[in-house]
Protein backbone atom coordinates (compact mmCIF):
# COMPACT_ATOMS: atom_id res chain seq x y z
CA UNK A 1 0.00 0.00 0.00
CA UNK A 2 1.55 3.32 -0.91
CA UNK A 3 0.91 6.79 1.39
CA UNK A 4 -1.67 8.19 -0.83
CA UNK A 5 -4.61 5.08 0.04
CA UNK A 6 -3.34 5.43 3.59
CA UNK A 7 -4.27 9.00 3.69
CA UNK A 8 -7.79 8.44 1.13
CA UNK A 9 -10.24 10.79 1.78
CA UNK A 10 -8.25 13.53 3.29
CA UNK A 11 -8.77 16.98 1.21
CA UNK A 12 -5.14 17.52 -0.85
CA UNK A 13 -3.32 20.39 1.49
CA UNK A 14 -3.99 17.96 4.30
CA UNK A 15 -2.67 14.55 2.83
CA UNK A 16 0.47 16.71 2.31
CA UNK A 17 0.37 17.78 5.67
CA UNK A 18 1.05 14.37 6.49
CA UNK A 19 3.47 13.41 3.89
CA UNK A 20 5.34 16.55 5.17
CA UNK A 21 5.08 15.07 8.73
CA UNK A 22 6.34 11.70 7.82
CA UNK A 23 9.87 12.79 5.53
CA UNK A 24 10.67 15.95 7.78
CA UNK A 25 8.52 16.27 11.24
CA UNK A 26 8.56 14.43 14.19
CA UNK A 27 8.10 11.00 12.88
CA UNK A 28 11.09 11.20 10.72
CA UNK A 29 13.31 11.47 13.56
CA UNK A 30 10.48 9.82 16.09
CA UNK A 31 11.09 11.56 19.80
CA UNK A 32 11.68 8.36 21.71
CA UNK A 33 14.75 8.06 19.67
CA UNK A 34 16.09 11.34 20.14
CA UNK A 35 16.03 10.39 23.81
CA UNK A 36 17.81 6.47 23.30
CA UNK A 37 19.43 7.62 19.93
CA UNK A 38 18.34 4.66 18.47
CA UNK A 39 17.12 4.42 14.70
CA UNK A 40 13.98 2.20 14.42
CA UNK A 41 12.14 2.85 10.78
CA UNK A 42 9.20 1.25 8.98
CA UNK A 43 8.51 2.19 5.67
CA UNK A 44 4.35 3.23 4.87
CA UNK A 45 4.91 0.74 1.13
CA UNK A 46 4.98 -2.29 3.03
CA UNK A 47 1.70 -1.78 4.09
CA UNK A 48 -0.53 -4.99 3.66
CA UNK A 49 -4.24 -5.42 2.35
CA UNK A 50 -4.80 -2.58 -0.19
CA UNK A 51 -8.35 -1.32 -1.49
CA UNK A 52 -9.57 0.10 1.18
CA UNK A 53 -12.37 2.32 0.90
CA UNK A 54 -12.33 6.11 2.03
CA UNK A 55 -11.97 6.84 5.32
CA UNK A 56 -15.76 7.68 6.56
CA UNK A 57 -17.16 9.27 9.69
CA UNK A 58 -19.65 6.50 11.23
CA UNK A 59 -20.63 8.14 14.56
CA UNK A 60 -20.77 4.91 15.96
CA UNK A 61 -18.25 5.23 18.87
CA UNK A 62 -21.00 4.73 21.54
CA UNK A 63 -22.72 1.85 19.91
CA UNK A 64 -22.70 -1.95 20.38
CA UNK A 65 -21.18 -2.25 16.38
CA UNK A 66 -18.19 -0.62 17.57
CA UNK A 67 -17.79 -3.19 20.76
CA UNK A 68 -16.81 -7.40 20.42
CA UNK A 69 -17.64 -9.99 22.90
CA UNK A 70 -14.80 -9.09 25.76
CA UNK A 71 -13.01 -12.34 26.36
CA UNK A 72 -11.08 -10.35 29.56
CA UNK A 73 -12.65 -12.97 31.98
CA UNK A 74 -11.27 -16.10 30.15
CA UNK A 75 -8.58 -14.23 28.46
CA UNK A 76 -5.85 -12.93 31.28
CA UNK A 77 -4.27 -10.85 28.72
CA UNK A 78 -3.75 -7.36 26.82
CA UNK A 79 -2.35 -6.32 23.54
CA UNK A 80 -0.86 -3.21 24.13
CA UNK A 81 0.99 -0.87 20.63
CA UNK A 82 3.51 1.61 21.63
CA UNK A 83 6.12 3.85 20.02
CA UNK A 84 9.52 2.57 20.44
CA UNK A 85 11.24 3.30 23.60
CA UNK A 86 8.19 4.78 25.01
CA UNK A 87 7.83 2.88 28.35
CA UNK A 88 10.53 2.30 31.20
CA UNK A 89 13.42 -0.44 30.74
CA UNK A 90 15.68 -2.24 33.08
CA UNK A 91 19.16 -1.25 32.43
CA UNK A 92 20.58 -4.28 31.89
CA UNK A 93 17.65 -6.04 29.72
CA UNK A 94 15.84 -3.98 27.43
CA UNK A 95 13.14 -6.34 27.04
CA UNK A 96 12.41 -5.84 30.70
CA UNK A 97 9.58 -3.10 31.01
CA UNK A 98 9.08 -2.96 35.27
CA UNK A 99 5.77 -1.03 35.07
CA UNK A 100 4.22 -3.68 32.27
CA UNK A 101 5.44 -6.42 34.80
CA UNK A 102 4.34 -5.16 37.38
CA UNK A 103 0.62 -4.76 36.32
CA UNK A 104 0.71 -8.47 35.72
CA UNK A 105 2.16 -9.39 39.18
CA UNK A 106 -0.97 -6.63 40.45
CA UNK A 107 -4.08 -8.42 37.78
CA UNK A 108 -3.03 -11.78 36.64
CA UNK A 109 -3.51 -10.01 33.15
CA UNK A 110 -0.09 -10.84 30.88
CA UNK A 111 0.94 -8.09 28.22
CA UNK A 112 2.04 -8.39 24.98
CA UNK A 113 3.74 -5.35 24.01
CA UNK A 114 4.62 -3.95 20.93
CA UNK A 115 6.66 -1.23 19.61
CA UNK A 116 5.05 -0.72 16.15
CA UNK A 117 3.38 2.67 16.89
CA UNK A 118 6.52 4.66 14.55
CA UNK A 119 4.34 7.59 13.10
CA UNK A 120 0.81 8.45 13.39
CA UNK A 121 0.34 8.17 9.75
CA UNK A 122 1.44 4.85 9.20
CA UNK A 123 -0.01 3.12 11.81
CA UNK A 124 -3.12 4.61 10.89
CA UNK A 125 -2.34 2.83 7.19
CA UNK A 126 -1.49 -0.56 9.59
CA UNK A 127 -5.39 -0.19 11.06
CA UNK A 128 -7.51 1.35 8.82
CA UNK A 129 -8.36 -1.78 6.90
CA UNK A 130 -9.76 -3.69 9.89
CA UNK A 131 -11.67 -0.32 11.49
CA UNK A 132 -13.18 -0.02 7.93
CA UNK A 133 -14.08 -3.43 7.74
CA UNK A 134 -15.64 -3.64 11.38
CA UNK A 135 -12.42 -6.26 12.28
CA UNK A 136 -10.57 -6.88 15.41
CA UNK A 137 -6.99 -5.03 15.07
CA UNK A 138 -5.57 -7.55 17.23
CA UNK A 139 -4.73 -4.55 19.57
CA UNK A 140 -6.42 -4.11 22.27
CA UNK A 141 -5.06 -0.62 23.91
CA UNK A 142 -2.78 1.51 21.74
CA UNK A 143 -1.18 5.32 22.14
CA UNK A 144 -1.42 7.69 19.65
CA UNK A 145 -1.24 11.39 19.38
CA UNK A 146 -4.17 13.79 20.38
CA UNK A 147 -4.88 14.92 16.62
CA UNK A 148 -4.76 11.33 15.24
CA UNK A 149 -7.12 10.66 17.93
CA UNK A 150 -9.58 13.13 17.67
CA UNK A 151 -9.73 11.90 13.67
CA UNK A 152 -10.41 7.76 15.11
CA UNK A 153 -13.21 9.27 17.75
CA UNK A 154 -14.45 11.37 14.55
CA UNK A 155 -14.61 7.90 12.62
CA UNK A 156 -16.08 5.76 15.32
CA UNK A 157 -13.31 3.48 15.74
CA UNK A 158 -12.41 3.91 19.01
CA UNK A 159 -14.56 2.78 21.96
CA UNK A 160 -15.92 4.25 24.84
CA UNK A 161 -14.25 3.77 28.05
CA UNK A 162 -16.21 1.51 30.56
CA UNK A 163 -16.25 4.35 33.82
CA UNK A 164 -16.52 2.36 36.43
CA UNK A 165 -12.91 0.64 35.25
CA UNK A 166 -10.84 3.81 35.23
CA UNK A 167 -11.75 5.05 38.57
CA UNK A 168 -7.91 5.96 39.77
CA UNK A 169 -7.57 7.49 36.58
CA UNK A 170 -10.81 9.90 36.50
CA UNK A 171 -9.65 10.60 39.85
CA UNK A 172 -5.78 11.25 38.98
CA UNK A 173 -5.89 12.92 35.82
CA UNK A 174 -4.56 16.22 36.12
CA UNK A 175 -7.08 19.25 35.84
CA UNK A 176 -5.56 20.35 32.46
CA UNK A 177 -5.52 17.15 30.99
CA UNK A 178 -9.46 16.62 31.37
CA UNK A 179 -11.59 17.83 28.96
CA UNK A 180 -9.73 18.38 25.32
CA UNK A 181 -11.93 19.38 22.91
CA UNK A 182 -11.64 16.42 20.94
CA UNK A 183 -12.59 13.81 23.60
CA UNK A 184 -14.99 16.33 26.39
CA UNK A 185 -14.89 14.39 29.68
CA UNK A 186 -12.19 12.07 28.59
CA UNK A 187 -14.86 9.47 27.37
CA UNK A 188 -12.23 7.78 24.93
CA UNK A 189 -8.70 8.68 25.60
CA UNK A 190 -5.90 8.84 28.65
CA UNK A 191 -3.25 10.81 28.20
CA UNK A 192 0.39 8.55 28.24
CA UNK A 193 2.62 11.58 27.75
CA UNK A 194 2.35 15.46 27.33
CA UNK A 195 4.81 17.17 24.65
CA UNK A 196 5.96 20.67 24.99
CA UNK A 197 7.04 23.16 22.72
CA UNK A 198 9.72 25.61 23.66
CA UNK A 199 12.31 28.21 22.70
CA UNK A 200 15.72 26.78 22.38
CA UNK A 201 19.39 27.95 21.95
CA UNK A 202 22.74 27.52 21.97
CA UNK A 203 24.18 30.24 24.29
CA UNK A 204 27.41 29.95 22.46
CA UNK A 205 26.22 30.76 19.50
CA UNK A 206 24.16 33.55 20.89
CA UNK A 207 27.73 35.08 22.91
CA UNK A 208 25.54 34.80 25.56
CA UNK A 209 22.46 36.78 25.20
CA UNK A 210 18.91 35.08 25.96
CA UNK A 211 16.75 34.12 23.73
CA UNK A 212 13.32 34.70 25.38
CA UNK A 213 10.07 35.30 23.00
CA UNK A 214 8.95 34.19 19.14
CA UNK A 215 9.14 37.51 19.01
CA UNK A 216 12.94 38.04 19.34
CA UNK A 217 13.24 34.77 16.58
CA UNK A 218 11.42 36.79 14.24
CA UNK A 219 13.20 40.23 14.69
CA UNK A 220 16.21 40.22 16.53
CA UNK A 221 18.56 41.00 13.52
CA UNK A 222 22.05 39.40 15.23
CA UNK A 223 19.68 35.89 15.14
CA UNK A 224 19.04 36.41 11.16
CA UNK A 225 19.51 33.92 9.02
CA UNK A 226 20.40 31.60 12.53
CA UNK A 227 16.43 30.99 13.03
CA UNK A 228 14.47 27.56 12.66
CA UNK A 229 11.09 27.15 13.45
CA UNK A 230 8.88 23.23 13.25
CA UNK A 231 7.59 21.84 10.22
CA UNK A 232 4.30 20.73 12.22
CA UNK A 233 1.73 23.00 11.44
CA UNK A 234 -0.26 23.37 14.93
CA UNK A 235 3.37 23.65 16.96
CA UNK A 236 4.76 26.51 14.64
CA UNK A 237 1.26 28.62 14.28
CA UNK A 238 0.57 27.80 18.02
CA UNK A 239 3.33 29.76 19.59
CA UNK A 240 3.00 31.84 16.92
CA UNK A 241 -0.30 33.21 18.16
CA UNK A 242 0.42 32.80 21.51
CA UNK A 243 3.20 35.74 20.71
CA UNK A 244 0.03 38.08 18.88
CA UNK A 245 -1.88 37.65 22.08
CA UNK A 246 -3.89 35.22 20.77
CA UNK A 247 -5.09 32.06 22.52
CA UNK A 248 -4.46 28.89 20.26
CA UNK A 249 -7.87 27.43 21.47
CA UNK A 250 -10.02 30.06 20.67
CA UNK A 251 -8.38 31.56 16.99
CA UNK A 252 -10.30 32.68 13.92
CA UNK A 253 -9.44 32.34 10.70
CA UNK A 254 -8.21 36.10 10.56
CA UNK A 255 -5.65 35.34 13.63
CA UNK A 256 -4.23 32.17 11.22
CA UNK A 257 -3.89 34.30 8.54
CA UNK A 258 -2.11 37.38 10.73
CA UNK A 259 -0.12 34.31 12.08
CA UNK A 260 1.17 33.43 8.66
CA UNK A 261 1.47 36.75 7.31
CA UNK A 262 4.17 37.37 10.18
CA UNK A 263 5.77 34.36 9.40
CA UNK A 264 5.64 35.23 5.90
CA UNK A 265 7.59 38.21 6.76
CA UNK A 266 10.28 36.18 8.39
CA UNK A 267 11.08 34.08 5.60
CA UNK A 268 11.17 37.22 3.09
CA UNK A 269 13.67 39.04 5.08
CA UNK A 270 15.59 35.51 5.36
CA UNK A 271 15.83 36.11 9.68
CA UNK A 272 14.05 32.39 9.10
CA UNK A 273 16.72 30.01 7.34
CA UNK A 274 14.30 26.91 7.27
CA UNK A 275 11.19 24.86 8.65
CA UNK A 276 12.42 21.70 9.97
CA UNK A 277 11.68 18.62 11.98
CA UNK A 278 13.85 16.70 14.75
CA UNK A 279 16.82 18.10 12.64
CA UNK A 280 17.51 21.11 14.17
CA UNK A 281 18.88 19.05 17.09
CA UNK A 282 21.92 18.50 14.99
CA UNK A 283 22.53 22.31 13.80
CA UNK A 284 21.62 23.76 17.61
CA UNK A 285 24.46 21.86 19.15
CA UNK A 286 26.85 22.45 16.33
CA UNK A 287 26.10 26.38 16.31
CA UNK A 288 25.28 26.20 13.17
CA UNK A 289 21.69 27.90 14.31
CA UNK A 290 21.56 29.73 17.33
CA UNK A 291 18.01 29.47 18.44
CA UNK A 292 14.61 27.83 17.08
CA UNK A 293 11.34 26.45 18.06
CA UNK A 294 12.05 22.75 19.61
CA UNK A 295 10.26 19.37 21.25
CA UNK A 296 10.87 19.28 25.56
CA UNK A 297 11.54 15.76 25.22
CA UNK A 298 14.29 16.30 22.78
CA UNK A 299 16.12 18.89 24.48
CA UNK A 300 16.65 16.41 27.45
CA UNK A 301 19.42 14.78 25.74
CA UNK A 302 20.44 17.59 23.66
CA UNK A 303 21.40 19.45 26.92
CA UNK A 304 23.20 16.58 28.52
CA UNK A 305 25.29 16.23 25.61
CA UNK A 306 25.70 20.06 24.86
CA UNK A 307 25.97 22.43 28.32
CA UNK A 308 25.47 25.50 25.76
CA UNK A 309 22.26 24.27 24.87
CA UNK A 310 19.15 26.16 26.81
CA UNK A 311 15.77 26.57 27.22
CA UNK A 312 13.13 29.23 27.51
CA UNK A 313 9.29 29.23 28.41
CA UNK A 314 7.90 32.62 26.67
CA UNK A 315 6.30 34.90 29.16
CA UNK A 316 3.08 34.52 26.92
CA UNK A 317 3.37 31.06 26.82
CA UNK A 318 3.61 27.53 25.02
CA UNK A 319 1.84 24.92 23.35
CA UNK A 320 1.52 21.16 24.44
CA UNK A 321 -0.09 18.22 22.72
CA UNK A 322 -0.57 14.70 24.32
CA UNK A 323 -0.01 11.15 23.46
CA UNK A 324 -3.08 9.00 24.17
CA UNK A 325 -4.28 5.78 24.78
CA UNK A 326 -7.42 4.48 23.47
CA UNK A 327 -9.05 1.08 22.79
CA UNK A 328 -9.95 0.31 19.15
CA UNK A 329 -13.39 -0.79 18.00
CA UNK A 330 -13.56 -4.76 18.15
CA UNK A 331 -10.76 -4.95 20.74
CA UNK A 332 -11.21 -8.86 22.14
CA UNK A 333 -9.69 -7.20 25.58
CA UNK A 334 -11.82 -4.61 26.63
CA UNK A 335 -11.86 -4.61 30.27
CA UNK A 336 -8.08 -5.26 30.78
CA UNK A 337 -6.97 -2.22 28.53
CA UNK A 338 -9.48 -0.47 30.82
CA UNK A 339 -7.33 -1.42 33.86
CA UNK A 340 -4.32 -1.11 32.26
CA UNK A 341 -5.11 2.62 31.54
CA UNK A 342 -6.14 2.69 35.32
CA UNK A 343 -3.05 1.42 36.38
CA UNK A 344 -1.10 3.54 34.76
CA UNK A 345 -2.65 6.36 36.47
CA UNK A 346 -0.95 4.96 39.77
CA UNK A 347 1.19 7.74 41.03
CA UNK A 348 3.71 5.16 41.84
CA UNK A 349 3.40 3.59 38.21
CA UNK A 350 3.66 7.65 36.67
CA UNK A 351 6.51 8.27 38.15
CA UNK A 352 8.33 4.78 36.98
CA UNK A 353 7.10 5.67 33.81
CA UNK A 354 8.04 9.16 33.67
CA UNK A 355 11.34 8.27 34.95
CA UNK A 356 11.90 5.85 31.97
CA UNK A 357 10.94 8.05 29.17
CA UNK A 358 11.28 11.80 30.16
CA UNK A 359 7.95 12.97 29.17
CA UNK A 360 5.20 15.02 30.99
CA UNK A 361 3.44 12.42 33.30
CA UNK A 362 -0.60 13.38 33.03
CA UNK A 363 -1.03 11.97 36.85
CA UNK A 364 -1.44 13.92 40.30
CA UNK A 365 0.49 12.69 42.80
CA UNK A 366 3.34 11.74 40.55
CA UNK A 367 5.91 14.68 41.36
CA UNK A 368 5.87 13.10 44.94
CA UNK A 369 7.03 9.96 43.81
CA UNK A 370 9.00 10.92 41.62
CA UNK A 371 11.63 12.51 43.57
CA UNK A 372 11.50 9.76 46.27
CA UNK A 373 12.43 7.39 42.87
CA UNK A 374 14.35 9.78 41.12
CA UNK A 375 15.19 13.44 42.39
CA UNK A 376 17.27 14.84 39.44
CA UNK A 377 14.25 13.88 36.97
CA UNK A 378 11.62 15.49 39.36
CA UNK A 379 13.37 18.38 39.14
CA UNK A 380 13.47 19.24 35.28
CA UNK A 381 10.89 21.63 34.25
CA UNK A 382 11.11 20.09 30.97
CA UNK A 383 9.76 16.63 32.70
CA UNK A 384 7.99 17.88 35.95
CA UNK A 385 6.56 21.65 35.18
CA UNK A 386 6.84 24.55 37.56
CA UNK A 387 3.57 25.40 38.62
CA UNK A 388 3.97 29.11 36.72
CA UNK A 389 4.97 26.94 34.07
CA UNK A 390 2.05 25.11 33.72
CA UNK A 391 -0.19 28.25 33.95
CA UNK A 392 1.40 28.89 30.83
CA UNK A 393 0.20 26.06 28.82
CA UNK A 394 -2.34 25.85 25.84
CA UNK A 395 -3.60 23.75 23.49
CA UNK A 396 -4.14 24.12 19.86
CA UNK A 397 -7.84 23.87 19.46
CA UNK A 398 -9.17 21.14 16.65
CA UNK A 399 -10.31 21.67 13.12
CA UNK A 400 -12.82 21.24 10.94
CA UNK A 401 -12.70 19.53 7.99
CA UNK A 402 -12.67 22.88 5.80
CA UNK A 403 -10.35 24.57 8.31
CA UNK A 404 -8.03 21.80 8.03
CA UNK A 405 -7.78 21.61 4.15
CA UNK A 406 -7.66 25.35 4.16
CA UNK A 407 -5.07 26.25 6.83
CA UNK A 408 -3.01 23.39 6.02
CA UNK A 409 -2.65 24.61 2.43
CA UNK A 410 -1.52 28.27 3.89
CA UNK A 411 0.74 26.38 5.90
CA UNK A 412 2.09 24.67 3.45
CA UNK A 413 2.80 27.52 0.85
CA UNK A 414 4.50 29.47 3.65
CA UNK A 415 7.32 26.90 4.44
CA UNK A 416 7.73 25.73 0.80
CA UNK A 417 6.02 22.10 1.04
Amino acid sequence: MELNEITDGLPEPVRKAWERSLAGGRAALTRRTMLRAAALTAGAGTLAACGIPPARTTGTGDSVANAAEDRSESDKEVNFSNWPLYVDTDENDTEKHGTLEAFTEATGIKVKYTEDVNDNVEFFGKVKPQLAAGQDTGRDVMVLTDWMVARLIRLGWVQKLNQSNITTAITNIESRFRAPDWDPGRLYSYPWAGIQVVIAYNAKATKGKPVTSVSQLLDDPELKGRVTFLSEMRDTIGMTLLDMDKDPAKFTADDYAAAVARLQKGVDSKQIRKFTGNDYGQELSSGDIAACLAWGGDLIQLKADNPDIEFVIPEKGYVSSTDNMVIPARAQHKANAERLIDFYYRPETAARLTAGIGFVSAVTGMKEALAALDPDTAANPLVVPTPEMAAKVHVFRSLNEAEESDFEEKFSKLIGA
